[in-house]
């Protein structure tokens, strides 16, 4: 069984926005000077739904909105939108989490995948009906891609490295209310 304590839900608060902040900072490394023909993984995307559907508690709306909106000032994407339908997309997959625990794991990478396409969908449609460039669809598609295509090794790397899994039925928290 995994600690509980509010220490070990703080230190895995702190790990989340940690993370997300050395993706960020490795994102923005100029490692090639050439515009590149193929898009990266939205890790920050993933990291974010996946410690939503294992442990939710380590993803607070506010630290997922914080780290979305940073990620969007310093990617010059337009400021909060992709950020707020990613804090939608991952509280509802919140809502969804107890589901998922009972379910395979393929059912939850579908779910996940289908949350993000529609994310992905929602945030090329605003940005075209306020008439803003949004870029190429074959990157997005891609990224939306590599994005799912990663999903599987940032489980695995949370659960190997970080202890971060789902909750067991009937484990509860310190407050002694069900996970």
């Amino acid at each position: 069984m995994v600690d509980q304590s509010p220490s070990r839900l703080w230190t895995m608060r702190a790990a989340y926005v940690a993370l997300c902040l050395v993706v960020i900072f490795f994102h923005l490394l100029p490692l090639e000077t050439m515009p590149r023909r193929w898009a990266a993984p939205d890790f920050m995307v993933a990291l974010s739904v996946v410690w939503a559907i294992r442990r939710p508690e380590y993803v607070p709306a506010l630290s997922v909105a914080a780290v979305m909106l940073l990620a969007d000032l310093m990617f010059q994407r337009p400021p909060g939108l992709w950020a707020a339908l990613i804090v939608i997309t991952v509280e509802w997959l919140k809502r969804r989490q107890r589901r998922h625990r009972d379910t395979s794991f393929a059912m939850e990478w579908l779910t996940v995948v289908s949350a993000l396409t529609l994310a992905t969908l929602a945030n090329r449609l605003v940005l075209l009906s306020v008439m803003y460039a949004p870029g190429s669809l074959y990157l997005a598609l891609m990224q939306l891609a590599m994005t799912a295509f990663a999903y599987p090794v940032v489980v695995m790397l949370s659960r190997l490295l970080l202890g971060v899994r789902h909750a067991a039925p009937g484990e509860v928290d310190t407050l002694g209310r069900k996970i």
